[in-house]
C-alpha cells in the first residue's frame, strides 16, 4: 500500500495550495488488506523440471496455470484437434465461423508457425473490432435509445459504437481508450474522435416520459448513471452501493461516491453540430412551422388532458412530429458548463431532496494517501484529473479489471468470476499470481489488448481440448476454474444470427454507419409505445448486416436475441449468461429468421453440391460445423433425404445441431 500511495500521491499535489483538506476517514486493517486494493505483486514465473511439463509450457500463462493444477494434482487436457482450434479461435476473435477453405488451409499447414499465422490473421481482421467491440458495448450498456416509457431514439449514438470498433481494431492503448471516453471533450475539444468517445458519459438510460418531471430528479439520475458506470466498468467495483450509505462490505464511504460524482457535476449532454450554416438555415425553415403547429396543439392538449378530445389532439401532435425534417448530423457528446454545474452533496438515503454536506471531486479514498484534498469546485477539466487516476500504472484496479475481461472472453469465465465486482462479495481470483502477471504485462506493453490476446492464444491452456473425461478433476474443480480443460460454450445471440447469415452466404460485411432496423412481426411493433419509431431500414441488403450494427433498442429485443440471452441494455453486462430452455428450440425450428436463412442455405448447397446428396450433406457440415459429417451423421442424413425430408428441412436441422450451436 505504501508503494501505491507514493505513486498516487500526485493527485494530492493537483489541488490548489491552501485548499481545505477533506477528512479521509478511517480504514480498518481488514479493509486495507483486501487483495483488490493491494498494489499488484510481481510474481516469479514458475519453472518445471519434468520434460513433459516443460514441453507443455509455451509461455508464462501456461506456467502459472500448470503450477496451480499441480498443486491440486490435476493434469491438463491434451491439445484439441486442428479443426476444433480454428473454429474456436475464429469465433472468439471475430464472432464468425471459419470458411471451409480457412479450415483446410490450417489443417494442411504443417509449418511450425501455422497457429501463429492464424492468430495474427484474425487479430488483423476488421471483424475483430466488431466482435470485441460488442464485449465493451455490453459492459458500458450501449444502446441507441433512451429507455423508459418513450424509449426515444438517439440517432447519432452509433458514432460511439463505431469508435469502439475502431479502437479495438487499431489496438488503441487502453489507458488512452479510457481517457478519451471519460474526458475526450476536455483533452481534445476540436477532434471528432475524442468528442465521440466522450459520448460514453451519455450512454445510460434517460427518463423523458413525464411532462411534469422534476428537473432536479432527472439531473440526479443522470449523475448517478455516470458515477455508477465508472465504478463498475473501469474500476470493477460496486461503487453504486455507496450512493445511499457507506458500503456495507467494501471500503467505500458515501463521501467516496459523491466525490466521484462531483467530477461529473459540470457535465451536460451536447450534440456537436456537423452541418454548414446553410444546412442549418434550411432545416430551421422546414422545422419552425411544424414546431409552431406542435406548440399550438400542446396548448389545446392542456385543456383536454383526460378526455377523447385530448386523445385526438395527441394523435395530431404525433403526426406533426413525423413531418419534422430529419435531424442534422451531429456528434453525440458532452461538454463542461461550470455556470450550470450541479452542487454535489451527500444525499440522505440517496434522495436529492435531502442534501447533507457539500463535497467536491476526489477519487475513492482507499487508494489514496491519507489527507488527500478535494479539488476546488472550479477546477478546470475535472474529468481529465479522474482519467489520470484511472490510468495511473500504480492504480491496482483498472489493469486487473481489463485483463480479467480479456481472459473471460477467451475462456468463458474470468480469473475473477465477478468481472464488475472485485470487492469482498465478489469472487476471489482463481489464480491471483496469473492475474497480476497479466496486469503487469498489460501496463508494461503499452496497455495493448492485442498483446494480452496473443499471450493467451499462443498458450497450451487456450489450445486444450474441451471433451476430456477426468472424474477426479471434475470432482475437485467442477466449475473448471483452474482450466484443466477448455470450456465449451454456446454461441451468443449475435454470433448465432451472424453464423446463419455467413453459412447461408447472405452476410453483408458492410461496416459502420447508422444502426439498422430490420423487419419484425407487426404484432410486436404494434405493442411498442410509439410504433412509428420502428422505421425499417429501406435497403434490404442492410437487413443482413452483422448484429453489432442492428439497432440496440432498450425496450425491444429481436425474438431470437431475446431467447438466446441478449443482455438487458439498461445496466452493465459484465458476463453473458447461457441458458437452455424450450423457447430456444421453438425459435430455431419455427422462427421466421432461421427458416428464411435455412431456405437460402439449402439453395447455396444446391449450387455448390448439385444433386449428389452425399456432397450436399458434407458441404453443409463443412460450412456449419467446420468439418465433414461423421459416418453416422452421413448415414442418418442420407436416409432422411431419400425418404420424406426436403433439403430445406435438412438445412434447418443443421442449424439446430449442437456442433453448430456450440464452440468446443
Amino acid at each position: 500500500m505504501k508503494r501505491l500511495c507514493a505513486s498516487l500521491a500526485t493527485f494530492a499535489t493537483l489541488a490548489l495550495a491552501g485548499e481545505a483538506v477533506a477528512p479521509l476517514g478511517k480504514y480498518t486493517d481488514t479493509e486495507r488488506r483486501h487483495w483488490a486494493f493491494q498494489p499488484r505483486s510481481h510474481p516469479a514465473v514458475p519453472t518445471f523440471a519434468v520434460p513433459r511439463e516443460k514441453a507443455w509450457v509455451r509461455n508464462p500463462v501456461d506456467a502459472f496455470i500448470l503450477a496451480r493444477l499441480n498443486k491440486e494434482g490435476i493434469p491438463p487436457a491434451p491439445q484439441a484437434d486442428r479443426r476444433t482450434l480454428i473454429r474456436r479461435v475464429t469465433f472468439d476473435l471475430t464472432g464468425l465461423p471459419p470458411t471451409p477453405a480457412e479450415v483446410q488451409a490450417f489443417v494442411n499447414d504443417r509449418s511450425p508457425d501455422a497457429w501463429k499465422k492464424v492468430v495474427e490473421r484474425l487479430l488483423a481482421s476488421p471483424h475483430y473490432g466488431e466482435r470485441w467491440g460488442q464485449h465493451w458495448l455490453d459492459v458500458v450498456r450501449y444502446a441507441d435509445t433512451d429507455g423508459f416509457e418513450y424509449d426515444t431514439h438517439r440517432p447519432e449514438s452509433w458514432r460511439y459504437r463505431d469508435y469502439v470498433i475502431r479502437a479495438f481494431n487499431n489496438d488503441k492503448p487502453y489507458d488512452r481508450f479510457i481517457t478519451e471516453q471519460i474526458a475526450g471533450d476536455e483533452i481534445a475539444p476540436k477532434e471528432d474522435e475524442t468528442l465521440i468517445a466522450a459520448g460514453f458519459n451519455r450512454l445510460g438510460p434517460l427518463r423523458k416520459n413525464a411532462g411534469n418531471q422534476d428537473v432536479a430528479s432527472s439531473r440526479n439520475e443522470v449523475l448517478t448513471e455516470m458515477t455508477n458506470i465508472t465504478g463498475a466498468a473501469l474500476l470493477g467495483v460496486t461503487l453504486g452501493c455507496a450512493r445511499c450509505h457507506d458500503h456495507k462490505f467494501d471500503p467505500f464511504r458515501q463521501s467516496d461516491y459523491y466525490r466521484t460524482q462531483a467530477y461529473f457535476a459540470p457535465v451536460f449532454e451536447y450534440d456537436v453540430p456537423k452541418s454548414t450554416p446553410e444546412q442549418q438555415a434550411t432545416w430551421k425553415a422546414e422545422a419552425e412551422p411544424v414546431n409552431a403547429e406542435i406548440a399550438s396543439l400542446k396548448k389545446e392538449l392542456a385543456k383536454h388532458k383526460n378526455d377523447d378530445m385530448g386523445k385526438a389532439i395527441q394523435k395530431q401532435i404525433d403526426a406533426a412530429a413525423e413531418r419534422l425534417p430529419a435531424p442534422l448530423p451531429s456528434l453525440f457528446s458532452v461538454k463542461d458548463d461550470f455556470e450550470k454545474q450541479t452542487p454535489i452533496h451527500l444525499l440522505h438515503r440517496g434522495d436529492f431532496r435531502s442534501p447533507g454536506d457539500a463535497v467536491h471531486a476526489r477519487p475513492i479514498g482507499i487508494l489514496l494517501p491519507p489527507d488527500t484534498p478535494e479539488l476546488p469546485a472550479d477546477y478546470p477539466n475535472p474529468r481529465t484529473h479522474l482519467a489520470k487516476f484511472l490510468t495511473d500504472p500504480a492504480n491496482p484496479l483498472p489493469a486487473r479489471v481489463m485483463v480479467n475481461r480479456i481472459w473471460e472472453y477467451n475462456f468463458g469465465r474470468g480469473i475473477v468470476g465477478t468481472p464488475n465486482d472485485f470487492g469482498r462479495m465478489g469472487e476471489r481470483p482463481a489464480n491471483p499470481e496469473l492475474l497480476d502477471y497479466l496486469a503487469n504485462e498489460f501496463v508494461e506493453n503499452g496497455w495493448s489488448v492485442k498483446h494480452i490476446q496473443r499471450l493467451i492464444l499462443m498458450s497450451s491452456t487456450y489450445q486444450e481440448a474441451s471433451n476430456v473425461t477426468n472424474a477426479a478433476a471434475a470432482e475437485k474443480d467442477p466449475d473448471n476454474r483452474l482450466l484443466w480443460q477448455f470450456n465449451r460454450r454456446r454461441l451468443e445471440a449475435e454470433e448465432l444470427r451472424d453464423a446463419m447469415l455467413a453459412v447461408s452466404g447472405m452476410l453483408n460485411e458492410k461496416a459502420g454507419g447508422p444502426s439498422v432496423i430490420v423487419p419484425v412481426d407487426k404484432e410486436l411493433v404494434s405493442a411498442m409505445y410509439k410504433p412509428e419509431q420502428w422505421a425499417v431500414t429501406k435497403d434490404p441488403a442492410d437487413h443482413n448486416r452483422r448484429s453489432v450494427y442492428l439497432i440496440a433498442k432498450r425496450n425491444f429485443h429481436l425474438p431470437m436475441m431475446e431467447v438466446f440471452d441478449a443482455p438487458d441494455l439498461a445496466v452493465s453486462c459484465p458476463r453473458r449468461e447461457s441458458s437452455t430452455h424450450a423457447p430456444q428450440t421453438l425459435e430455431m425450428l419455427n422462427g421466421k429468421f432461421s427458416n428464411e436463412k435455412a431456405k437460402v442455405f439449402a439453395e447455396r448447397l444446391q449450387r455448390e453440391a448439385g444433386a449428389d446428396n452425399r456432397k450436399f450433406v458434407n458441404r453443409a457440415y463443412e460450412l456449419a460445423t467446420g468439418r465433414p459429417a461423421t459416418a453416422k451423421e452421413l448415414q442418418i442424413a442420407l436416409s432422411y433425404l431419400s425418404s420424406t425430408g426436403t433439403r430445406e428441412q435438412f438445412a434447418l436441422a443443421v442449424f439446430n445441431l449442437n456442433s453448430f450451436l456450440y464452440v468446443n
